[in-house]
């Protein structure tokens, strides 16, 4: 019966995005043992997800977000634009919740972390093949927790981050073309909006929820 089933089961046609060709790897290692996949490509970046994804128009993409350069967030946009149906899957080590609204809002139908890739990325690729949208519960968990929260402007994004850096108001405000008062007046905002006791717990607390990198 089962062999039946399969036979007459369409081929999702999966795009697999991963600047860790481990990565890839282990995921094409574990797509090759199911009979209605097939990994069509594989990329290493955004420019390259965008392409491979406009030349193989796979049914679902499996996304990486934290890429080099230009970010799975980027890639999804672009995809999106390119095909506003397009079926992403966000593929992650982090759960930030301010990663993961950016991921939503960008298009993505599902959110994997990569600890558990190897048991639920195939059943992940069918939900959302399936025209439903995957969140697992401690994903959801995470934007519980924040929600509702107001959120930075893109302003104090970009203070805080060169707080993350180790530059001073002074500094920060020669780079932002300000004055070190309205530095220090953002920080005052981005310490009240994180709950923070200071730039240093601020700093902390944006990394653990995805608002800022540090390698970046």
């Amino acid at each position: 019966m089962s062999a039946s089933l399969n036979t007459t089961t369409a081929t999702i046609r999966v795009l697999c995005v991963d600047d860790h060709p481990l990565v890839r790897k282990g995921i094409a290692a574990i797509l090759a043992n199911e009979t209605d996949m097939n990994l069509v490509a594989e990329a290493g970046g955004c420019r390259e997800a965008v392409d491979a994804f406009k030349i193989h128009k796979p049914d679902v993409t499996l996304m990486d977000l934290r890429m080099p350069g230009q970010d799975g967030i980027e890639a999804t946009k672009q995809i999106r634009r390119e095909d506003p149906d397009a079926k992403i899957i966000a593929l992650t080590s982090y759960d930030g919740d301010q990663e993961i609204y950016r991921a939503l809002e960008a298009g993505v139908r599902g959110y994997i972390l990569k600890e558990t890739v190897h048991s639920e990325i195939v059943r992940a690729i069918r939900v959302v093949q399936s025209g439903k949208r995957l969140m697992p519960p401690e994903v959801a968990e995470r934007l519980s927790e924040h929600f509702p929260q107001v959120a930075l402007t893109p302003r104090e994004i970009e203070v805080l981050q060169y707080v993350a850096q180790g530059y001073g108001n002074k500094e920060i405000g020669a780079r932002l073309g300000t004055a070190a008062g309205t530095v220090k007046m953002h920080l005052q905002n981005i310490l009240s909006k994180l709950g923070a006791s200071d730039r240093t717990h601020a700093v902390t607390l944006a990394i653990k929820r995805g608002i800022i990198y540090l390698d970046r």
